[in-house]
């Protein structure tokens, strides 16, 4: 896949395929976010993923389709997405997908642009659907989901805890690629 360059709002950014030489930053980059947000489902601190971890998740070859994209402003990561599929034959079809960007960067287009790399990667490996988790009160990606063409396709009922100390819902979203 050939990086991407946009400018949007006079925000030059690239859309590329994760390297090893990425890895510091993209540990850095997800704790960032997890601190920046209740939008994804760690609190800071937790479930840590550390440049080693992330040096595995670019290196390792799964035999599933798995997909893990940055964005990149002046040589330094200010998002990514990650898709990957499922082993089992009964859902091999399908795939998880999660995106973040660094609020800084919230409105620049870099969220869509990773989500249409990712979906034109997805289609280029012949998955059929595209599945995700987004919080409620993340009205944004609910959005952009949907004007990609994801559908609501449930909800689960106080599902989330969030900084606030209140339960929320998770709204299940998928899209059919087909």
């Amino acid at each position: 896949m050939d990086p991407i360059d946009a400018n949007i709002q006079s925000v030059t950014y690239t859309i590329r395929p994760a390297e090893p030489t990425d890895a510091r930053q993209l540990a850095l980059l997800r704790a960032r976010l997890d601190a920046e947000t209740d939008h994804f489902d760690r609190f800071p601190g937790e479930d840590v993923l550390d440049e080693k971890g992330f040096l595995q998740l670019i290196q390792h070859e799964t035999g599933i389709p798995h997909s893990l994209l940055v964005a990149e402003v002046d040589r330094q990561l200010v998002g990514y997405a990650r898709c990957v599929g499922f082993p089992l034959r009964r859902f091999a079809h399908k795939a998880d997908f999660g995106v973040g960007v660094v609020r800084d960067f919230w409105g620049q287009g870099i969220g869509r642009a990773l989500l249409q790399t990712t979906l034109d990667w997805a289609r280029s490996v012949e998955l059929q659907k595209i599945q995700l988790t987004v919080v409620e009160t993340n009205q944004g990606a609910v959005r952009l989901y949907q004007t990609t063409g994801f559908q609501v396709e449930g909800r689960l009922k106080h599902d989330r805890l969030l900084a606030d100390g209140l339960y929320y819902d998770t709204i299940l979203m998928g899209l059919l690629l087909v």
